[in-house]
């Protein structure tokens, strides 16, 4: 049996599953990480050294961090060894079992809602990274689901930053709570969750600003906002989502150790993944992060902002691979 065909029984059970936006969505990382390792495999054949040595260097060049590449080439040498595999065809679908066990985790990936009231979601994160368009397409789903939706530009340093959160208030068909440019975020704040009330929304997206003078003003900031928030409604903001753009990489995983740690960061969101080759970042983040991916973006319509989903991810990567592969492999038989 061919190794494409061993990789395409291993998961078949799972692929139907698969949303055309994770299959589109991870293109690049799997053109860019998969068909790397499936070449290598090709070319190998044997499991030695230079094969992990390899397969390293493909699995940094990933973006998935050297600290779980390692753990992770340390794990497949234990697999070689306790099962006896000989053929590198056979060690493909044990390396996207172990990246799904490294994406997989024991937290929640879903997004916490107030079952008694507004659901409070403030997004924070550095200026560039599709902050507001992120809370324009969530306004978006919740709108679809039937959710009463406010959004707050509170954002006010920006320059563009209010007009840019209006247009997706007015492309959504969501209320837009603003104050002038420069006024205080905390002041938005009050106003947005006085409005929600009033109005009776099941959920208030909260834009917060990526960039002040410097670091701790920027946490003053947020704390501020913060106090805000927990006056009006104590046991708010119910998420706290840090928005990231997994085209930088690892300075993505920089930005998110130097800023969640001081911001009360829930989960993270991770745009642009269909722009990246990158796409192990996901796997960096979850492995050095005590922080929950819950987001991801995987395009530019409305619908490809997708709640993240290990299995889906590690299905995305491989599945459109095998079917393309598989045919090819059959054509050489012939």
């Amino acid at each position: 049996m061919s190794f494409f065909k061993k990789l395409k029984e291993s998961i078949a059970s799972k692929t139907e599953t698969v949303t055309k936006q994770f299959k589109d969505g991870l293109e690049k990382s799997r053109k860019g990480f998969v068909e790397k390792v499936a070449d290598l495999v090709i070319r190998r054949k044997k499991i030695d050294e230079e094969f992990f040595e390899e397969l390293e260097e493909i699995l940094i060049g990933a973006d998935v961090g050297v600290n779980t590449v390692l753990q992770l080439i340390d794990d497949l040498r234990g697999e070689v060894k306790k099962r006896k595999i000989e053929d590198a065809a056979e060690l493909q679908p044990v390396l996207s079992e172990k990246i799904r066990d490294l994406l997989r985790g024991d937290e929640d990936n879903s997004l916490h809602l107030n079952p008694n009231g507004t659901t409070v979601i403030l997004f924070v994160g550095v200026n560039g990274v599709g902050k507001t368009t992120t809370i324009g397409k969530l306004a978006h789903h919740f709108k679809q689901q039937g959710k009463k939706v406010i959004m707050a530009a509170g954002d006010t340093f920006r320059a563009g930053a209010i007009e840019q959160l209006e247009v997706w208030g007015q492309r959504v068909g969501v209320e837009v709570i603003k104050q002038q440019a420069g006024s205080d975020p905390a002041a938005v704040m009050f106003d947005a969750l006085q409005a929600a009330k009033q109005r009776g929304a099941d959920i208030l997206l909260c834009d917060t600003a990526g960039r002040l003078q410097n670091k701790s003003n920027l946490m003053e900031e947020l704390n501020k906002i913060y106090r805000v928030i927990q006056r009006e409604i104590p046991d708010a903001p119910h998420e706290v989502l840090m928005v990231l753009d997994a085209t930088t990489g690892q300075n993505a995983l920089s930005q998110a150790k130097l800023f969640g740690e001081k911001s009360g960061v829930t989960g993270l969101v991770l745009t642009k993944l269909d722009g990246t080759a990158k796409g192990g970042i996901v796997v960096a983040i979850r492995q050095e992060l005590s922080i929950p991916v819950k987001l991801v973006g995987l395009g530019e319509k409305m619908e490809d902002l997708q709640e993240f989903d290990s299995e889906q991810f590690v299905h995305g990567l491989f599945s459109g691979l095998l079917k393309e592969e598989d045919t090819d492999n059959q054509e050489d038989d012939k």
